[in-house]
């Protein structure tokens, strides 16, 4: 075997053992032979945040393409606004990118749409970013023939949102954790850190229930919740390594105390 291959070889398996302890309950023997295809493939990091898994399905991220299109000594990407579909005034846009893999690539096209109904609160007043975005991976996923969808391409990361058990929005009243001030609701800051370190949802919200003191997150008042909130993205941002340690000890439902 060839160093490249051996490299090649090692890096496939820090991956798959990474997956395994991020994501424990979702990474089925199919699953993992996915992983080691799109990894000796495409060289698509987990430890980089390249590659999540939403709902039981492999997503590559902006930055994993970005980085593939270096190593493949991408020529450039041409992004433009496509004028005749967007509207400014409604805060929807509709982008064209063309990625030419060489000097003399004709290119591959994609478009790239976004608007209030199809993006995360998270990012609302950003939909022109967010449309340039997708309308990027679009065009680099057919240049180099990924098949995976793109997380920035999901319509509002809904699937990020639900494993997390939150309050209705607020009413004003403690044990609320959502915002009746125009701020970012708790429960999307919570699936932004999710997101942002690839953590396991279902984990996390054992971990807050056990932070909270409480069955359900949802019982936790708001200043536990936002205690806890700062913590995660605290631990995450020092050591995620150490975060996502203590996160697999909640692999585990806790035996029922008598």
């Amino acid at each position: 075997m060839t160093q490249n291959l051996k490299a090649k070889a090692q890096f496939a398996r820090r991956n798959l053992a990474l997956a395994k302890a991020l994501w424990p309950t979702q990474c089925s023997k199919p699953m993992l032979i996915v992983l080691r295809e799109l990894t000796i493939t495409f060289g698509f990091s987990i430890a980089s945040g390249e590659l999540s898994i939403i709902d039981g399905r492999w997503y590559v991220t902006h930055s994993g393409l970005l980085r593939l299109a270096n190593r493949r000594f991408c020529n450039g990407i041409q992004v433009e606004p496509v004028a005749q579909f967007s509207d400014p005034n409604t805060s929807r846009w509709v982008f064209k990118s063309t990625v030419h893999k060489s000097r003399h690539s004709h290119g591959f096209v994609g478009f790239g749409d976004a608007d209030p109904s199809n993006v995360s609160p998270l990012v609302r007043g950003a939909e022109m970013r967010v449309a340039e975005t997708r309308a990027v991976n679009r065009a680099l996923r057919k240049a180099y023939g990924i098949g995976l969808c793109s997380v920035e391409e999901l319509g509002s990361f809904s699937a990020l949102q639900t494993p997390v058990a939150v309050a209705p929005p607020s009413n004003g009243h403690p044990g609320s954790n959502g915002s009746s001030n125009g701020q970012p609701r708790l429960r999307d800051k919570l699936c932004l850190l999710i997101r942002k370190y690839a953590l396991d949802p279902n984990l996390v919200k054992r971990y807050a229930a056990d932070f909270c003191g409480t069955q359900e997150l949802r019982d936790a008042g708001r200043d536990l919740v936002e205690a806890f909130v700062a913590t995660v993205a605290e631990e995450a941002a020092k050591d995620r390594a150490a975060l996502l340690c203590k996160l697999n000890s909640y692999s585990q439902p806790e035996e029922v105390k008598s």
